[in-house]
């Protein structure tokens, strides 16, 4: 059986949700408190194959970071990717990965595919 991960901030109400949600479904998920030790870039890469998004989609371009980093609407996914690494706060949240898979934890529902599929 894969493991599940939940990149996972306490403060997000949508990330606690989903945690929520996985462990009333019997899923205890590794917990990965992306603000204290940030993906890598090799890590970011396999998340966003495995999600099967471009990295625009996993950025949370309302925070005053991604202004500040000079991204815009323009940015590539290696310049996102590097900006998400230098600072964690723009990944949004919460991704979950089981497996070969990983899903956007928004809305928290959006989970429990994990759970029934893999």
């Amino acid at each position: 059986m894969s493991t599940t991960t939940i990149y996972h901030n306490p403060r997000c109400s949508k990330s606690r949700a989903t945690l929520a949600l996985l462990q009333e479904n019997g899923s205890e998920p590794e917990i990965m408190l992306y603000l204290e030790r940030g993906p890598s870039m090799p890590e970011l890469l396999s998340i966003l194959a495995k999600l099967d998004l471009a990295a625009s989609q996993i950025v949370r371009r309302g925070e005053e970071d991604y202004k500040t980093s000079g991204l815009n609407a323009e940015s590539t996914d290696q310049e996102i990717l590097a900006a998400i690494v230098a600072c964690p706060k723009l990944l949004e949240r919460p991704i979950v990965v089981k497996g070969d898979r990983a899903i956007l934890g928004r809305p928290p529902e959006n989970v429990l595919v994990l759970l029934v599929d893999g």
